[in-house]
């Protein structure tokens, strides 16, 4: 099926104590499937560094000593190594890494059988037609996500010095057009498959870096060390308000990008400050002294969708499971393309818990978001059905997401998660854009209501118990 070479991960968060997850695309899933297994589960911890080969007829733990302090490129490539070696006739195997040690390969030759093979083909063919002339998928085969740039920054939602304004006065030099220019200077023949639109506004926007060239040298840091761009952008930003006020020991300013680079090595070491913003935005916040300046829900950065001009976004911020998470319902599609009027908060969380639904649907089969507007509810329904065999109605989807949602928010209750956690930073009730919007504290409150209201969940948000 389009969209669905992808696998996800979901375990207890180390930054903010409650549920995670995180999906990726590329061919990792491809070599997962081929293992025969549909999942993985990983418990407890070893004593000494090991990397994991997962294949068709259990797991080897191998040592991984020698791989200890490389990068993501080195290690994926010596796995690859070793994989090879050991299996001349089959050497093909996917690996994902994390930071500068750990790592899990992939390799086999099963086949997935579907219920309707027939179908399944058809669906791909029309889907692929459909695609040719559609002007969203045309969009992002010519832009990707940069194209964000552009529009958000003539929102005025463009978050821009670590949240103080919306919109980036050198914007077009991070944008679109700027990333398709031929590139000369300090960066020439770096390569890296991107930058996303998240990357550009944490490091061009919250950092005020006016440079794609540099922007793309910060993001190839991340990816060798294996750090989430939103996340490292955000803290390098408020590490740099820090300095600025005088908070903490460190040479660093908006703009100067060769200190923000030797930032991103401290944090992914541990090293001085770098160790404090290692332990995420909440632990920095308190040893400083911030908590009123930090950005966060439930300990986690938000995306570069300001609520302030996009009111729903604010919702998605406060409801999603693992934080301030944008993907849950991406709901900035449906503000920046009318559909939904940005200001409106009466009836707007119906229409946020419905979108929710579909894309919770998306992440159980794993499907790619940008498949949202060309899989509604009926090729959700053809989806399930051709390949599992399962008949399944729009009512019946939604109440498996439904089950999924309650889920979680039970587990993160378990975990501690209060009605509080819901709530945004009081920055964007008290501090009002350039355009003097806000998204008011009854405002949020009202959108939490209804939210709360529309999943069946009671006036402190906790689901009805299990029947």
């Amino acid at each position: 099926i389009w969209g669905s070479c992808r696998y996800g991960i979901y375990t207890k968060s180390p930054q903010t104590g409650f549920y995670s997850e995180s999906y990726s695309g590329g061919t990792v899933a491809d070599y997962m499937a081929r293992t025969g297994f549909d999942a993985v589960m990983i418990q407890g911890a070893s004593e000494s560094p090991v990397w994991l080969e997962i294949f068709e007829d259990g797991v080897r733990f191998h040592p991984a000593q020698d791989l200890w302090g490389l990068d993501t490129y080195q290690t994926e490539d010596r796995v690859k190594q070793l994989v090879a070696e050991e299996n001349p006739d089959h050497p093909k195997v996917g690996v994902m890494v994390i930071g500068p040690i750990k790592a899990i390969a992939f390799r086999g030759s099963r086949k997935k059988e579907v219920a309707d093979e027939k179908v399944v083909s058809e669906f791909a063919k029309k889907l692929a037609k459909q695609g040719k002339d559609d002007a969203g998928v045309n969009a992002y085969k010519t832009m990707g996500t940069t194209g964000l740039v552009r529009i958000m920054n003539q929102a005025g939602g463009f978050p821009t010095r670590y949240w103080q304004k919306g919109t980036f006065e050198n914007w077009e030099k991070i944008s679109a057009d700027a990333l398709h220019e031929v590139k000369q200077g300090r960066h020439a023949g770096l390569k890296i498959e991107g930058p996303e639109y998240e990357t550009i506004y944490a490091f061009g926007g919250l950092c005020e870096v006016d440079s794609i060239e540099e922007i793309m040298f910060l993001n190839d840091i991340c990816d060798r060390l294996g750090m989430d761009t939103i996340s490292a952008g955000n803290l390098v930003a408020f590490a740099i308000e820090a300095s600025r006020q005088g908070r903490i020991d460190l040479k660093i300013d908006y703009g100067q990008v060769d200190d923000m680079a030797g930032l991103l090595e401290d944090m992914a070491h541990r090293k001085g400050v770098g160790e404090t913003l290692a332990r995420g935005i909440k632990a920095a916040a308190e040893e400083w002294g911030m908590e009123d300046q930090a950005i966060h829900v439930k300990g986690l950065e938000p995306a570069g969708y300001d609520p302030r001009v996009l009111k729903g976004m604010g919702l998605a911020y406060g409801t999603a499971s693992r934080g301030a998470c944008h993907l849950r319902a991406t709901f900035y599609k449906l503000e920046l393309t009318g559909m939904v009027d940005p200001d409106q908060i009466e009836g707007k969380a119906a229409v946020f818990v419905e979108w929710e639904d579909r894309l919770t649907i998306f992440d159980t089969l794993i499907l790619c978001r940008f498949y949202r507007d060309l899989y509604q509810w009926g090729e959700l329904e053809t989806i399930i059905g051709s390949t599992t065999g399962l008949k399944l109605s729009t009512d019946d989807m939604r109440s498996i997401a439904t089950a999924v949602t309650d889920n979680t928010r039970r587990f993160n209750i378990r975990e501690g998660l209060q009605i509080e956690d819901d709530r945004l930073p009081k920055r964007f009730h008290n501090e009002a854009l350039e355009s003097g919007q806000v998204i008011t504290e009854d405002e949020m409150k009202t959108l939490l209501k209804e939210y709360y209201r529309s999943r069946g969940w009671d006036e402190k948000g906790i689901p009805p118990d299990v029947e």
